[in-house]
């Protein structure tokens, strides 16, 4: 059944249609909820509805066993630190989506200490982050790394070792089994996170449908099938419910924040930025154990480095997950392959996001990427038993019936113009605006969720610049962020201290650990 609280009042400035908002949220995952927590914080006279084409909140990209909920911080993800020809350390990136994510732990720590957020280790908990390799040229990167990281306050705290004996104190399962003569080496930070993304939607959803001014409501069960924009600017979407009804509702600004659905919203829009953007959807799959005896055995998020050929998404980890308070191991993602834009979504996806302007750009991605197919097509292929003598790469006494497959999210990468290819394949996130600021779209995946707090503030500058660049806003916004990314990265003490702060306030330990 359909749910949507109606509001009780209407403000005099606002459109006067029959049903009239100032804002619409189309996807009730992380991105909208933050969005409409940031812009209530800023604006609490404004009307907002979060429209959710499933039955419940948070239960595609942000659901928890549909992502790995790592935090992305750049602790342990390789492929934040390219490795030049000369073989320096590029590590901009890194310590980018490292500053980014301590914004978002400044906003939930701003939500638990004065919006009635919740208990905050419902959503996040301290879990070690390791980098994880083998083989003399890897261990060689891996030490070029970890000189580079660690001169930056950024990843001060990381410690680095090719002692089996220390590796095998930090995470035990790597090294049992394993033969002695083997050239390993590990980083870890004591101070990273398991982020549980649903549970985090659904407390900020509550949070806000607390408020007793109703001018915010969720309303789940029904679909947007088409928008369009009013003569006077303004957007009308068309909402079919899930009982058959339909309905439209008129909004000053709309947000697109559907995962994989977005792109399809994005074309109906017809607004110019659109034109050339494309989809190319991938699967994934996780081997999860939930035994105990295991489970309790591990307490970290390990990466190494991806296969030759492999898409930076499928990077293998040995993941431990929170979930509902139960912790449980995941390895993976092992890639799939299907046409479906959405985990709930249709095969018919992909064929119905080809327009004559994202053709061309589609086919050369198409041409330039055949490694990337025959590598999907390979994982698709793979049996389970296949699949744990991967993991037994990490952990090498892994029992094949100890672990079941879990089938993850899906996730659109986003394919877009390239003046020379044609069309290249991206790995990461857009946001595409109108140029008047009435319209945005979310394209792509990780690390997303995870820096959430500091791709809605862009959002925020971009699409409402005059109302941003205002006194008011820049009080509110200094008072939930603090230090912005960066700064944090350019003042060590800053750094320090935020993150002490934030990691009292969410129950983390010591960040310096």
């Amino acid at each position: 059944m359909a749910t949507c609280r109606p509001h009780l009042q209407r403000h005099e400035w606002l459109i006067t249609m029959d049903e009239a908002v100032d804002v619409v949220l189309v996807g009730a995952g992380v991105m909208s909820a933050t969005l409409a927590t940031l812009l209530h914080e800023l604006e609490p006279e404004a009307r907002i509805e979060i429209i959710e084409r499933l039955d419940t909140t948070a239960n595609e990209s942000s659901f928890a066993w549909n992502n790995a909920g790592t935090g992305h911080a750049g602790l342990c993800e390789l492929n934040y630190t390219p490795e030049a020809s000369d073989g320096s350390i590029d590590t901009t990136k890194a310590i980018h989506i490292n500053t980014m994510f301590e914004e978002s732990k400044q906003f939930w720590s701003y939500l638990v200490e004065h919006g009635n957020l919740g208990d905050p280790a419902r959503f996040v908990s301290p879990v070690p982050h390791m980098s994880f390799v083998r083989g003399e040229k890897d261990v060689r990167f891996l030490r070029a790394r970890h000189e580079a990281l660690q001169s930056h306050p950024c990843f001060e705290a990381m410690k680095y070792s090719e002692d089996p004996s220390e590796i095998a104190q930090w995470a035990p399962l790597l090294l049992d089994g394993r033969n002695g003569n083997e050239a390993i080496a590990a980083t870890r930070v004591e101070a990273g996170t398991d982020v549980d993304f649903g549970a985090l939607t659904r407390q900020l959803i509550a949070r806000l449908e607390s408020h007793p001014d109703e001018q915010i409501r969720t309303c789940t069960g029904q679909a947007i099938t088409d928008l369009e924009r009013n003569d006077d600017g303004t957007w009308k979407l068309k909402v079919e419910v899930n009982d058959g009804s339909r309905r439209e509702i008129n909004a000053r600004f709309v947000f697109l924040g559907a995962g994989g659905a977005s792109l399809h919203l994005l074309q109906k829009s017809e607004i110019p930025e659109a034109r050339g953007f494309g989809g190319f959807p991938v699967s994934g799959q996780w081997l999860r154990c939930d035994k105990p005896e295991v489970v309790s055995r591990h307490n970290a998020k390990v990466y190494s480095k991806a296969p030759i050929g492999a898409p930076p998404m499928s990077v293998p980890h040995l993941d431990t997950r929170n979930v509902d308070g139960k912790p449980s191991l995941l390895f993976g993602p092992f890639a799939g392959f299907t046409t479906k834009f959405l985990k709930t979504g249709s095969i018919f996806d992909l064929a119905k996001s080809v327009r004559s302007s994202n053709l061309s750009p589609m086919m050369a991605v198409a041409r330039d990427n055949f490694s990337l197919m025959k590598y999907l097509i390979e994982q698709v292929r793979l049996s389970h038993e296949e699949r744990v003598e991967e993991l037994r790469e990490f952990y090498p006494e892994a029992k094949t019936d100890d672990w079941r497959l879990e089938v993850a999210g899906q996730r659109v990468q986003i394919i877009k113009k390239d003046p020379e290819k044609g069309g290249v394949l991206q790995f990461g996130t857009e946001m595409v605006t109108a140029s008047d600021g009435s319209l945005a779209a979310l394209l792509g995946a990780s690390p997303g969720a995870s820096t959430a707090t500091s791709i809605m503030l862009n959002l925020i500058e971009r699409c409402f610049p005059q109302k941003y660049a205002s006194q008011e806003w820049k009080e509110r916004l200094a008072e939930m962020i603090p230090a912005r990314a960066k700064a944090l990265a350019e003042d060590a003490e800053l750094l320090r201290a935020n993150r002490r702060h934030s990691h009292q306030v969410l129950k983390l330990g010591h960040p310096d650990a």
